[in-house]
């Protein structure tokens, strides 16, 4: 529902007053996209790959296990960290993408037959064929 015009200068308002008073939060906070935000946090994870490989192959050609693990615990955790952000910046992680029409995955797989009832089904079909 649209905001009249009463309410919309007011709303701009509001803004510009925000925006006077401390212009870095407002910057902020203007940034609306969570888009951005999963962005940033998969290149850190990659970073953080990048510096679990380098550990696990220091680790592996000195002989210090607990390097080497300690890289791969890293490798593991930012490879985690990395997917969990690609999958809410492209909408499947639960968040959706702003302006998306809001539909349950739930709603879709109901829709659909189980494991069992198609291999049901395809039992039924060729004991029929026959």
């Amino acid at each position: 529902m649209p905001l009249s015009e009463h309410e919309q200068r007011l709303l701009d308002q509001i803004e510009q007053a925000l925006y006077a008073e401390d212009p870095k939060w407002a910057n902020t906070v203007r940034i609306s996209d969570p888009r951005n935000h999963y962005k940033r946090r998969l290149v850190k994870a990659s970073i953080g790959f990048v510096l679990g490989v380098v550990l696990l192959m220091v680790g592996a050609v000195a002989p210090l296990i607990p390097l080497g693990v300690g890289g791969f615990v890293v490798m593991l955790a930012a490879s985690v960290w990395g997917l969990s952000s690609w999958k809410r910046m492209n909408g499947f992680g639960g968040e959706a993408k702003p302006g998306a029409p809001d539909a349950k995955p739930d709603r879709r797989r109901a829709a659909r037959p189980s494991f069992m009832e198609r291999m049901e089904e395809r039992w039924r079909r060729r004991g029929e064929e026959r």
